[in-house]
């Protein structure tokens, strides 16, 4: 066998493309310009982000401080499977409703450990829904399983809002790295195949995502996640612009891995040319887990870029909301405030 052979992608019997070894193949172009080691190290956060571990840390103990503060959030069941629910953080003051999806490369996280952005959101007069689904060993890595606990969820939402005071005309959804992915999804369905209104979602802010599913696939993701000619043509959200109708907001760090930079760069790229409603924002100093951090933060990246999008905003010294001004700073449709 030649080394050329030998490095051609093959399929495992399970149906993935193969994982190329540390041989032959170490120093051979796999995807653009990456041999595999580089690919794989560019879909592996704990390579760019040394810090990591202390901020998923921060995190949870964060979100144990939040539920203290706020008390144990209201839990729905949105489907049938042990992991089809959702926590919803509600407000006094407002009807706004924010869904986070999570991240965790697909394979980790529960919403439990997303309550911190709680606070800001509740303080700024929105409701706050955290969804928990599937990770990859509960699904057998099986992505679409997981995106369609996501939309189910989504619609949830719209049906029932009024249960914890919520305005179904006013749903937003935030999603970061494997959740914005899933996100990215959502943004990209024909909502009236399942029966709700194409205008269900009014803006999406997608953080640190995957929105085109090749490079995920060629990397040592495809461990894990089962992987299909199927899979990634549909679930890949750049591929599928012409189906996004909601303003979308991508967010991302400098210091992030070279490939979640390009993902937002070339997502916002293909919504643009489809004549869509796109900001791009560059986090300049931000790792993949700081600048998902921000999404409980006000004056943070993300939080900021969320609440914009909302027209909400938190007056410094004061929990109480207000609508911004439209054209003022931070509006839709106006400059971006970060």
């Amino acid at each position: 066998m030649t080394t050329s052979e030998y490095c051609a992608p093959r399929t495992l019997r399970e149906g993935r493309l193969n994982i190329f070894d540390n041989g032959p193949c170490a120093m051979q172009p796999v995807f653009r310009d990456y041999d595999q080691k580089a690919l794989d190290d560019a879909y592996d956060q704990a390579v760019y982000a040394p810090n990591r571990d202390q901020l998923l840390e921060r995190r949870n103990l964060a979100s144990e401080a939040a539920r203290r503060r706020l008390g144990e959030p209201q839990r729905f069941a949105y489907g049938a499977g042990s992991n089809e629910q959702l926590d919803v953080y509600a407000s006094r003051t407002g009807t706004h409703v924010q869904v986070f999806v999570h991240g965790g490369a697909w394979r980790a996280g529960r919403a439990r450990e997303y309550a911190a952005p709680a606070e800001m959101f509740v303080g700024a007069g929105a409701h706050y829904v955290a969804l928990d689904f599937d990770n990859a060993p509960d699904c057998a890595g099986d992505l679409f399983v997981m995106a369609d606990q996501v939309r189910r969820a989504i619609a949830w939402v719209y049906r029932n809002a009024a249960l914890f005071g919520g305005d179904a005309e006013h749903i937003y959804v935030s999603g970061s790295s494997s959740g914005a992915h899933l996100a990215g999804v959502a943004a990209a369905t024909d909502w009236q195949r399942f029966g709700m209104p194409a205008t269900l979602v009014k803006g999406y802010t997608l953080c640190s995502g995957m929105y085109d599913l090749r490079g995920p696939r060629l990397s040592k993701r495809s461990a894990y996640i089962r992987f299909s000619d199927a899979m990634e043509t549909e679930l890949s959200p750049q591929r599928h612009v012409e189906r996004i109708g909601a303003p979308i907001v991508l967010l991302y760090g400098s210091l992030e891995t070279p490939e979640f930079q390009r993902q937002a760069r070339e997502f916002a790229v293909a919504l643009e040319g489809a004549g869509k409603t796109v900001e791009l924002i560059l986090a300049q100093g931000y790792n993949h887990f700081e600048i998902a951090e921000t999404l409980g933060n006000p004056y943070g990246p993300m939080g900021r870029a969320v609440l914009a999008q909302m027209g909400l905003f938190i007056h410094p010294g004061s929990t109480r909301p207000e609508l911004i001004r439209p054209g003022a700073r931070g509006a839709p449709g106006a400059p971006s405030p970060t």
